[in-house]
């Protein structure tokens, strides 16, 4: 005769219908890279028109033509102050003593004067045209206006305005004027727009002609030698492509020029005679650094890329300025988005040095090695050039000074050293400068050998019931100095991270311990980090645990017992109710499983997964076999892998018994 019982509702989980039968079933050189700016910052503007820098202050100014305003900020981009209401305000120069700030207010035909203390407007007055460049000269401001330029003096009782001071030359009228002068030049102003350049006596009221002449092509920014006797343009010299084009302010023949690569776009000379030129530069260097006379740049800087876009930030038109004390170059650049960034390129004038440092890929310990390098320049250093050596291992983790080496004639050095402590030993060669060359340092590691220790961790394997607190003991061999040994607890499941129990030295017999408790299977892992003279290492051991289950039953009339065994008592027309209590995991499922009693013996009747609810329980409800006499049993269990998670151990519930009556 046939036995059947089917599954009718469950509360909690989605499942479906028992089945009626169950079938069971690294070499690392150091050398120095390429220069960099010292420090960016984005600037919050929408156009950049000038920049100017007030070395008493430490201040840089940049004009902001499209949002109308000045922002002033440190030697490091950060915003100190932003003055706004200035429409398409444009040129910016310093007076003598950078007390104040004079802007080209283009859109009001004004020009105002700022105080650099209290970042305030001080006084505006009108010019009666819209004004662009600005430069002082002698106490006055001379502003470029169309293709123009005039004077503003306000040393008397009432400002005092000179238009149209161009004299005899016909600037073109389809590009901008740009006015140069230096500080050490008294009384000479420069003045040049599409192929045409002048040079003006300024020291009386008016602006006398000294020399004019014609260029090939248009210019993006002027400047003037602090000796008076070049002026520099953005834009190359005749039949010399791209330059920093270089004329005689005696009478403006071509003198020889610098050359640039791309297209020049600014120009700016320091107190120093060095020059500074910008180039307009997706995928070359952007900001080109000259010695006085020399045609091969001292120091190039290379902007790097901060719009995703297909080459590196752009220099800005006209965007550079220096330091007075020629200490730094600011320059301001632009992505593919409209971002515009502040820079300062530090030490500019210095020739950046390479300095290349090789030493052994490995090396036994207390045992001599050689380390070598060499130390080059585009204008090569004179031998004896000292270097300070630094070697860092586990007992010097801070770097010990060893015995300093000197270059020789080709820049080449080396030296010996018996490295005390094995394991990693870097050696870091250091060059601090000069008047001329910027530091400059190198390194290379050496993997110094080590004897290995013993390190075991005991439980490797066992199995444990759920919330057993288990003892794991690592125990360490023969060491050097080191006799610290961690002990971490990763459990199984991404969940939960591994976790350190404890760190601790070992005690006399060599053995430390840490106590964890086992809510999930749980690799553990001993760490011995290391000395001078042993090797580290990591041994594992896993604890596996058991899940804590339990199972409810419900919608019985009695219990009693057949033979020795309690059963819980069903009418024939009542569906059992079993409610299995399970640890929860997310996802996990709890398999319930049938037997019936036949012939003599127990037999599977079916068996299925059913999921927890995030209390942890689940309620399955069987159908009522409508007859009397049958005997049968269930049991809930957790099987590692089959019930959604791998993180406990396979676990099996007590078996309920049950029997139908009348």
């Amino acid at each position: 005769m046939g036995v059947h019982i089917t599954v009718r509702t469950r509360s909690i989980a989605t499942a479906t219908a028992l089945a009626v039968v169950l079938s069971s079933a690294a070499l690392v050189g150091g050398t120095a890279g390429p220069a960099a700016a010292d420090s960016a910052k984005t600037l919050p503007v929408k156009s950049v028109g000038d920049v100017v820098v007030d070395g008493a202050h430490q201040r840089v100014y940049l004009s902001d033509p499209t949002g109308g305003k000045i922002v002033v900020t440190d030697y490091g981009g950060t915003v100190k102050a932003t003055l706004t209401g200035l429409s398409g305000v444009t040129g910016l120069a310093l007076s003598a003593d950078s007390g104040q700030l004079y802007a080209a207010v283009t859109g009001g035909n004004r020009i105002v004067s700022v105080g650099t203390s209290t970042y305030t407007q001080t006084a505006s007055y009108p010019v009666g045209a819209a004004p662009g460049d600005l430069e002082v000269v002698d106490g006055r401001i001379w502003f470029a206006h169309g293709t123009d330029f005039g004077s503003l003096d306000t040393s008397g009782p009432e400002p005092v305005v000179h238009l149209a001071q161009r004299g005899d030359v016909d600037f073109f009228g389809a590009f901008g004027m740009f006015l140069a002068s230096d500080p050490a030049v008294p009384g000479v102003l420069v003045a040049g727009n599409g192929g045409d350049l002048a040079v003006y006596d300024v020291s009386a009221d008016g602006a006398a002609l000294r020399v004019k002449g014609g260029m090939d092509t248009a210019v993006k920014q002027l400047d003037l030698t602090p000796d008076g006797k070049q002026v520099l343009t953005s834009w190359g010299a005749p039949g010399h492509g791209y330059a920093l084009g270089s004329y005689s302010t005696a009478d403006l023949t071509e003198q020889p020029g610098y050359p640039i690569d791309s297209y020049p776009n600014a120009v700016r000379i320091a107190p120093d005679g060095s020059v500074a030129g910008g180039s307009d530069s997706a995928y070359g260097p952007d900001v080109h650094i000259h010695r006085p006379g020399d045609k091969v740049p001292v120091r190039e800087y290379d902007f790097p890329n901060t719009g995703n876009s297909s080459g590196g930030d752009s220099l800005v038109d006209g965007a550079l300025a220096w330091a007075p004390d020629s200490s730094r170059v600011f320059a301001v650049s632009v992505n593919t988005y409209g971002t515009y960034t502040l820079r300062a390129l530090t030490d500019p004038t210095k020739e950046l040095p390479a300095l290349k440092v090789s030493a052994p890929a490995k090396s036994e310990r207390a045992k001599k090695l050689t380390v070598t390098g060499r130390l080059t320049s585009r204008k090569p250093l004179a031998a004896g050039t000292g270097l300070r050596v630094i070697r860092t291992d586990v007992e010097s983790p801070k770097g010990k000074a060893l015995a300093a080496v000197r270059t020789k004639a080709d820049g080449s050095f080396s030296f010996t050293d018996t490295p005390p402590a094995g394991g990693r030993v870097t050696y870091k060669v250091s060059y601090g400068g000069d008047a001329t060359h910027a530091p400059a340092s190198g390194s290379d590691a050496v993997d110094v050998s080590r004897k290995a220790t013993v390190l075991s961790l005991n439980n490797n394997g066992k199995v444990y019931s759920y919330g057993k607190k288990v003892t794991f003991t690592a125990h360490l061999g023969t060491t050097y100095k080191n006799r610290t040994v961690a002990i971490y607890a990763d459990p199984f499941g991404t969940d939960k991270p591994k976790k350190l129990m404890k760190s601790a030295k070992v005690n006399s017999k060599g053995n430390v311990s840490a106590t964890v408790t086992m809510t999930r299977d749980t690799t553990v892992l001993a760490v011995f980090t290391g000395d001078a003279r042993y090797a580290p290492k990591t041994v594992k051991s896993t604890g596996y645990a058991r899940v804590k289950v339990s199972t409810a039953v419900a919608k019985h009339y009695k219990t009693g017992k057949i033979g020795s065994t309690t059963y819980y008592y069903f009418h024939k027309k009542t569906d059992p109710v079993f409610t299995t209590t399970m640890n929860y995991y997310k996802g996990r499922k709890q398999r319930l499983q049938l037997q019936v009693h036949y012939r003599g013996a127990w037999r599977d009747s079916g068996s299925d997964y059913f999921a927890l609810g995030t209390s942890g329980r689940s309620s399955v409800r069987l159908g009522a076999p409508g007859e009397s006499g049958i005997r049968a049993r269930v049991r809930s269990s957790y099987v590692n892998g089959s019930s959604g998670d791998t993180i406990n151990s396979t676990t099996h519930g007590a078996w309920k018994y049950f029997t139908f009556t009348k």
